[in-house]
This record gives structure tokens, C-alpha cells and sequence, in this order.
């Protein structure tokens, strides 16, 4: 029998036993869920739930093989994203670059339908940019409107796709993981916002295994498992745990920190300065040890990581690495030390989309899959089956192409081609980046299994990965490292004011 929800008069949305297809992969499975108006339902589900299938059915990328959806007591079917946005179904997507066209300005890109719909008729770039900037302004937007968008950070990509939904005047909007990408401050600017959404009556369907974002905004939980709906969850605030334990089958668990016997010192950095007139940076990473560097968005633990890898040059100070004095010069000088480096944002900084998943999982290390300077498919496959199979990836074969894999997967591999081959120091800038909780802790199960092979550094902006991972937590706040914490009966407030910076703010009063 099928799980049914309550339904009553001010159901924005309501979906009946849908049902997709693809070849003989049933995707979604007797769909019966409903999105009330005023209210915010967020969909939990692990990768290959149907989540995504289920978004891109009602945003009309995707047609329904059965079932019926309604809006609004009325039959909506869309045929393509923009029969959605004219019904009013309105989508910002995981994929930061699918609400933004990088090569256009911030005004184009915010007032692009406006020029779309006005077609043949003269619009005055001044009068463009004049409400451009009404509706950044009305985002909290900082931004030249002039710039181009490929000048701009994920963050405020993202927020732009969110401002060109908000245009739109949804009546159902569907966030898909909105946070990712953004600090504490822009994700509060975001979460202001939808509380006045949810005032104006608007339904908002928002896909998020983020505990902090799910308590701050949730109405109600709906939760997926194999293409059908697992649990629904109507309590406030909603039952977090047991929105997960539907969603997984199981109870939830964590990845065990054993007591941890740390190895040699692998990387030592003292007083290295990541950013001129701010402290020096001093932190040994041990064999056997995984360091947790957590931070707000612009705290710099990216540009750390990229001075780890040789992408950046530190302003002074010194590294060395496994007794040895280092300092790359670029990527292929941390390689060849035995550094490892996996980038955030996969879309833009990783993913190969033309490649198959073997040759994304082993792109940086062709040479040492070679034999006479020609790259052995049967080593290159054989290394990629391997992390395939420890890190659980989705997929028929290591020969599909990436980009038929789940936003999970995709992570996965990505994380996969740095732990593919042995390495001295792995370090990992949000490894967890737009994943569900279950590959959350199929990665982070195996950085734990393997952190006897080398110094493991996991750059995270989430205080829940921290705990799950590492041994050691340190906290970046304006360039600087301002504390430091065994991950043992911690005290969070503490750690929390660090991350915030009042702690700072206290001392220079």
C-alpha cells in the first residue's frame, strides 16, 4: 500500500502515484506527496533516491510515465523548464552554473527573461542596470552589476541564481541544496528570505540534508528511499533522526573515532602567512592523523589548501614535508612530493564531463599507469574498479560516463582520484560538498580506514563533518588559525565563538 498524506485545501502542488522510468530502471516508484502553500517541505533522500528525477519532472525536463500531478486543483504537465516557469514552478538547481549564464554580465543575467520577453523592443542598458540593481538590492547583493559572472565566486553565483528565481514571482520554488555554497550570513540573507516567501503564500519544496538548514527552516520532512516516499513528517520542529532513518532504512551512525596513535610529523608549517598583515600560520599534520580545518566562507581555508597544492605562493614562512623543505611551484611539483589535492566545487574545478569514470579517476596519474609511456587500460581499470568498489560509487561499470552519475557519485569519484594512489599528505577542501548523509559517510569511512598511508587535511565548513572525521579540529578566522581542538568531550560554544570571530572581537575591545 502506498504512503499517503494528509491533503487539505491549500495544497500548492499535490503529486499521485507518479511513476518514471528509464529503460528498465524504475526511478520513481508510486509518487504520492503533496507541497503545501505557505509552507517549506524539505525532501531528504540518499543518491539514486529519485530526488533529482522527481525535481526534473516538475521543473519539465522529464516527462511522467503515470500518474498525475496537479497545481493548484488544476493539471500540470510541463513539457519543458519554461511551460514550468509561465505555470509559476520555479527551480534553482545544485548545479551552480545551470541558473547562470557565466558569460554574461550580472544585469544580463537578472533581467535575461525580462530581455527575452521583450524581444524587438529597444531596452536601455542604463535603465537594465537601474533595475538590476533594485533587485540585488533587494537580495542583499553587494555586486557590481557590470561584471561578468564568470569574475564571481560560487557564493555569489549561487545568490544570483537565487535572485533570478525570486524575479520570477514563484508561486512553487524548488531549491536544490542552496546553502552549498554559501557562508553562515548569505545562508541566513537566504533563509530571511524565505520566511517571507512562505508569508506570501509561496510553496517551497527545498532538497537539503543539512541538519542546521533543516531545523532553521523546515515545516515538514519528506523522505525518499528507492524511488518512493519513506516517511512524511509533520511535527515542528520535525524529527530530524527519524527523517534519516527512513531515509537510510537504518538507524543512523556515525563514522567511529577510535583513539588514534599519531605517526611521524608529515607536513610542518611555521608562520606561514596566507594573506599579508595577518598572523602566520604554524601546524604539524601527523602520519595516521586526520586534521579538520573549519571556517566561515572567506576565512581562507581554500587559499590555504591552495598553498598546499603549489596553486598559490604564501606570502612568507616555511613548509616542509616529511623533513624536507617544500614549496611548489605548481600542481605537478606537490604530485610528484606525494601532496594530493581535491578542489570544492566539482562542477568547475574537477569533473571531467566528456571523460568515463575511469579516466576521471585517474587523470593525474596516466604516467604511473603507463607502461613504455602508453597508459595500460587493464592498470588504469583495475585501479578504477578498485575505488569504485571501496567507495560504494553507483554504476553499471568504471567505462560509463561521468555524467550519467548522481551529483553523490560524482563526489565520490572526485574524492576517489586523489586516494586512487598512494600520496604523503591528502588534503581535501569540502570533500562532503552536495552530498547526502549515506555518501557522506561512505567517504568519510574511507579517509578513516586509509589515515595510516599518510597525513589526511579535510577543509569543512560544516561542524558536523568535523566531528564525524577528524581527530584534530582547527579554526580559520580571517586568514588566521585561532584555535585549536582535540576531538574529545569539546567544548562547540567555544569553538563557535572562535569560528564566528567574537572571540577576536573581544580581544581587540
Amino acid at each position: 500500500m502506498r504512503q499517503m498524506e494528509n491533503r487539505s485545501h491549500d495544497i500548492a502542488c499535490a503529486i499521485t502515484g507518479l511513476q518514471k522510468a528509464f529503460g528498465h530502471n524504475r526511478v520513481l516508484r508510486d509518487i504520492d506527496m503533496s507541497l503545501p502553500s505557505g509552507k517549506v517541505t524539505v525532501l531528504m533522500g540518499a543518491n539514486g533516491a529519485g530526488k533529482s528525477t522527481l525535481v526534473k519532472v516538475l521543473c519539465g525536463v522529464h516527462r511522467h510515465d503515470s500518474g498525475e500531478i496537479t497545481l493548484f486543483g488544476q493539471s500540470y504537465a510541463p513539457t519543458s523548464p519554461r511551460d514550468a516557469f509561465r505555470a509559476g514552478v520555479v527551480t534553482v538547481h545544485q548545479s551552480i552554473n545551470d541558473g547562470v549564464a557565466c558569460d554574461l554580465d550580472v544585469t544580463s543575467n537578472l533581467m535575461i527573461d525580462r530581455m527575452i520577453e521583450s524581444r524587438g523592443v529597444f531596452l536601455s542598458d542604463r535603465a537594465m542596470r537601474r533595475e538590476a540593481r533594485k533587485i540585488a538590492e533587494g537580495m542583499q547583493l553587494e555586486l557590481d552589476v557590470r561584471a561578468p559572472v564568470s569574475s564571481l565566486g560560487p557564493a555569489d553565483r549561487q545568490m544570483i541564481a537565487i535572485a533570478r528565481a525570486m524575479v520570477r514571482n514563484p508561486k512553487v520554488l524548488i531549491l536544490d541544496e542552496p546553502t552549498s555554497s554559501l557562508s553562515i550570513n548569505e545562508a541566513e540573507r537566504l533563509f530571511k528570505l524565505i520566511d517571507r516567501l512562505r508569508q506570501t503564500g509561496v510553496a517551497i519544496l527545498y532538497i537539503s540534508h543539512r541538519r542546521s538548514d533543516i531545523e532553521r527552516i523546515a515545516d515538514r520532512i519528506v523522505s525518499m528511499r528507492d524511488g518512493r516516499i519513506s516517511g512524511v513528517f509533520e511535527m515542528k520542529p520535525p524529527d530530524y533522526e527519524r527523517a534519516v532513518t527512513a531515509m537510510l532504512g537504518h538507524a543512523m551512525t556515525d563514522v567511529a573515532i577510535g583513539k588514534m596513535d599519531r605517526g611521524t610529523p608529515m607536513l610542518v608549517l611555521e608562520d606561514v602567512v596566507i594573506k599579508s598583515d595577518r598572523p602566520g600560520i604554524s601546524l604539524t599534520a601527523h602520519r595516521n592523523e586526520v586534521i579538520a580545518i573549519t571556517g566561515l566562507l572567506g576565512s581562507g581555508k581554500s587559499l590555504l589548501a591552495s598553498i598546499l597544492f603549489g596553486l598559490e605562493a604564501p606570502v612568507s614562512g616555511a613548509m616542509t614535508l616529511n623533513g624536507t623543505p617544500y614549496r611548489p611551484k605548481n600542481a605537478a611539483g606537490a604530485i610528484r612530493s606525494g601532496v594530493h589535492y581535491s578542489p570544492k566545487d566539482r562542477a568547475s574545478n574537477s569533473v571531467v564531463p566528456g571523460f568515463d569514470i575511469a579516466d576521471n579517476l585517474t587523470l593525474p596519474f596516466y604516467k604511473r599507469l603507463s607502461r613504455a609511456s602508453l597508459l595500460s587500460r587493464t592498470r588504469q581499470r583495475e585501479a578504477a574498479r578498485g575505488m569504485i568498489e571501496r567507495l560504494g560509487i553507483v554504476c553499471q561499470s568504471e567505462t560509463d560516463p561521468i555524467g550519467i552519475l548522481s551529483g553523490g557519485n560524482q563526489q565520490k569519484a572526485i574524492v576517489g582520484r586523489w586516494m586512487s594512489q598512494p600520496c604523503q599528505v591528502l588534503v581535501l577542501d569540502e570533500p562532503f560538498q552536495g552530498v547526502d548523509i549515506k555518501a557522506r559517510r561512505d567517504i568519510g569511512a574511507h579517509i578513516r580506514a586509509t589515515a595510516n598511508e599518510r597525513a589526511t587535511i579535510v577543509f569543512v565548513a560544516e561542524i558536523d563533518e568535523a566531528l564525524e572525521i577528524a581527530d584534530r579540529i582547527l579554526v580559520l578566522n580571517e586568514h588566521a588559525l585561532v584555535g585549536e581542538h582535540k576531538n574529545q568531550n569539546m567544548d562547540l560554544a567555544s569553538m563557535m565563538t572562535q569560528i564566528s570571530g567574537r572571540a577576536n572581537s573581544a580581544m581587540r575591545a
